[in-house]
């Protein structure tokens, strides 16, 4: 990144990143078990650009997507993590993505339902986490069955699971259907995803062309460096991939 001093107040206004993680989707953060503070691929990405900015980071933490983009859009935070939504897009401006992740429905067991193209279906409920991209693009996508919100992604499936015969289909990441399938017992994932989850980064609009521009050079270099391949090592995360690189917008540090 070629940094100057007004790139750097562009990002960092208050002398310090800020930069909001969102622990309701655990492939990008979670917390330490010892000591409580939040970790995963996102920290690891916001750290190496503060280091980059010269700049102390300082973690916004929440726990479901729509505060995380809310925090950004009202610039109570510098940057953040966020799936790529055109609603989204009114006041943040998004790099391309850094990781795919896939997006998967769960039933219970013994439900009729056997493949993703039978949720769309008249009279059917179709629990989400409130402000998702998985609430957005089945609010969009979703004609007949009828879509209840959580309040935030990791409380989806114990809300399918309160709900009972209310609900027919609980949508999320996999890896945290998988996870909760486990813990509940007596449910299933139906084959295949629903749609693939584009992860990015974004920074208030508000700040600039160069700023944009930066914060997508720098996700090209973290990509292409495999910075992002070894955090998603590091941190044990399966099923998600790191996103293609596009070259041309690599530049070095």
């Amino acid at each position: 990144m070629n940094l100057d001093k007004d790139l750097v107040a562009a990002f960092a206004p208050t002398g310090r990143l800020r930069a909001s993680i969102n622990l309701g989707n655990p492939i990008l953060a979670g917390t330490d078990p010892a000591t409580g503070a939040a970790r995963g691929v996102s920290v690891d990405l916001a750290s190496e650009l503060a280091r980059r900015l010269g700049v102390a980071l300082e973690l916004v933490v929440v726990d479901a997507a729509g505060k995380s983009v809310e925090v950004v859009a009202q610039e109570r935070a510098d940057i953040g993590f966020f799936a790529i939504d055109p609603l989204r897009g009114t006041d943040i401006a998004f790099t391309e993505p850094y990781v795919l992740i896939e997006g998967c429905y769960l039933v219970r067991a013994d439900s009729p339902l056997q493949v993703n193209e039978q949720v769309d279906r008249e009279g059917q409920v179709v629990v989400v986490g409130k402000g998702s991209a998985y609430d957005l693009f089945l609010t969009r996508e979703l004609k007949q069955a009828r879509i209840e919100r959580a309040p935030t992604s990791p409380a989806v499936v114990d809300t399918f699971a309160e709900l009972g015969a209310r609900a027919d289909v609980a949508a999320g990441v996999k890896q945290q259907l998988e996870a909760d399938a486990v813990r509940l017992g007596g449910m299933r994932l139906l084959p295949g995803r629903f749609m693939v989850i584009r992860q990015a980064m974004g920074v208030p609009k508000s700040r600039g062309l160069a700023a944009a521009e930066a914060l997508s050079g720098f996700v090209e270099e973290m990509k292409a460096s495999g910075f992002v391949a070894a955090a998603l090592a590091r941190h044990g995360i399966q099923g998600a991939s790191v996103a293609p690189v596009r070259q041309a917008d690599i530049r070095p540090e």
